[in-house]
């Protein structure tokens, strides 16, 4: 590829790497490089999506890629604002769980992916949408988003690791979580159920991880569901213990199912809006919820010598 000008946005409250060696790192590759480039060092995380519309704004005025350094929620933000913009996107991995960057084999050190983007080749690459709302690895209502809520509140006090937010997932089941009883729309036909959360998922990763097929994305272009159906507090764990084990999949209580598009909506008259979670982050969304493939790609910049990782690797 040409040598086009780099626009960074860099993340400062994104993983456990400190960011000024992160931010030392980038730039001194580049100015090694002799590359064009600016970062855009949000400290503020309120102001991320408006600071990544900026860095957008100078890429297309220059004709230059987009990246995003940070964890997966980072990057949905600066993905959110990239896609359908003519832009090439690239990334800097720095979160706690990477399912994105390492899906597409690309270096979780800042420096080594840095080194990566000057030579990497466009990549078109599925993105899922809900509503208006793009996520790159996963999104979903019910329970999930709750264990998201939690997990923020125990890397306040614990910091940022893996083993903090399965402690969040554990409090979140003893503290209990009703089922939501909704209506789900699927290729013309329309199912009511009582759901305890209801995921969806574009990461053949996360999804081989857990011991489900992550083809069924990778190869027919469709989006996976997983519903989880209400069981005792006991059951819930034995499921959560299975799929920590890559065993989810036959087990008594979860659905899963591939699909282009799915539309949601609450059985009950009174409930117009849902909590959504979209690749690590929630929000309230109104109904109803669509989940469905975006109609165009993400103009991913994926290192030549890329190696996906996989749940065996």
């Amino acid at each position: 590829m040409s040598a086009l000008p780099l626009y960074i946005v860099l993340n400062a409250g994104s993983g456990n790497s400190e960011t000024e060696t992160t931010f030392d790192a980038i730039s001194d590759v580049l100015i090694e490089a002799g590359r064009v480039h600016e970062i855009f060092r949000v400290d503020d995380p309120a102001r991320l999506g408006e600071i990544a519309e900026q860095a957008v704004a100078k890429a297309r005025q220059n004709n230059g890629v987009v990246v995003a350094a940070g964890g997966d929620g980072t990057l949905n933000t600066v993905a959110q604002a990239t896609l359908g913009t003519g832009c090439q996107f690239g990334v800097i991995p720095q979160g706690t769980f990477n399912y994105f960057g390492r899906t597409h084999g690309i270096s979780s050190d800042a420096a080594e992916a840095t080194r990566a983007l000057l030579s990497a080749r466009v990549l078109p690459v599925q993105v899922g949408q809900v509503n208006d709302r793009l996520f790159l690895v996963n999104a979903s209502i019910g329970m999930y988003p709750q264990v998201l809520d939690d997990r923020e509140e125990q890397k306040r006090l614990h910091g940022r690791s893996r083993l903090v937010a399965a402690w969040a997932a554990l409090l979140t089941i003893y503290r209990g979580f009703r089922p939501t009883r909704i209506k789900l729309e699927h290729e013309g036909r329309t199912h009511e159920l009582r759901a305890l959360t209801l995921f969806v998922s574009n990461n053949r990763l996360q999804l081989e991880q857990v011991g489900l097929d992550g083809s069924e994305v990778v190869v027919d272009g469709k989006l996976v569901a997983i519903v989880l159906r209400p069981v005792s507090m006991l059951r819930l764990l034995w499921l959560v213990a299975r799929g920590a084990a890559g065993n989810l999949g036959g087990g008594r209580g979860v659905q899963h199912f591939p699909f282009s598009s799915v539309t949601v909506t609450p059985s009950g008259r009174r409930v117009r809006r849902l909590r959504v979670s979209t690749d690590g982050e929630t929000a309230w969304m109104d109904t109803p919820i669509e989940f469905r493939v975006a109609p165009e790609p993400l103009l991913l910049l994926n290192p030549v010598d890329a190696v996906p990782e996989t749940a065996t690797s």
